[in-house]
């Protein structure tokens, strides 16, 4: 099911004071796989914004499973589909000790090219449901 995974660690300034990562960190997590995904896909931020097309996030949610804590390492995947204009990324986190499941996230994100909302980018569609 999911085409891209990454290893991460916990690092101890993630966690707030009741030893757990912050919710707000999974974020960061979530958008790093993405951005590696792209990057070991030939899909590059800078070259897409020179060319006048940028992808944004458009919403996220995310569901909290099993809280992470520091040290823990993990492995964060994704896969992709089309819906409409936008981009789904379809993410969770496994804590890599035991395989528990930290969270599921469904990333939407569009493309703008030159100012206006595009409804497809080639770079974008060979990504999607390539399992």
């Amino acid at each position: 099911m999911y085409i891209y995974e990454l290893e991460l660690k916990v690092r101890d300034y993630e966690c707030d004071i009741q030893g757990v990562v912050n919710n707000s960190v999974y974020q960061n997590y979530l958008e790093h796989t993405r951005h590696e995904f792209l990057e070991a896909n030939n899909i590059s931020f800078a070259e897409l914004h020179k060319r006048g097309i940028d992808a944004m996030v458009s919403s996220i949610e995310i569901a909290y499973k099993t809280p992470l804590r520091p040290c823990d390492l993990f492995v964060s995947k994704l896969y992709v589909q089309k819906e409409g204009v936008r981009y789904v990324f379809h993410q969770a986190i496994y804590r890599k000790a035991d395989n528990k499941l930290a969270i599921t996230a469904k990333v939407n994100a569009v493309v703008v090219i030159n100012g206006k909302l595009g409804t497809s980018l080639p770079e974008f569609d060979k990504l999607i449901d390539i399992r």
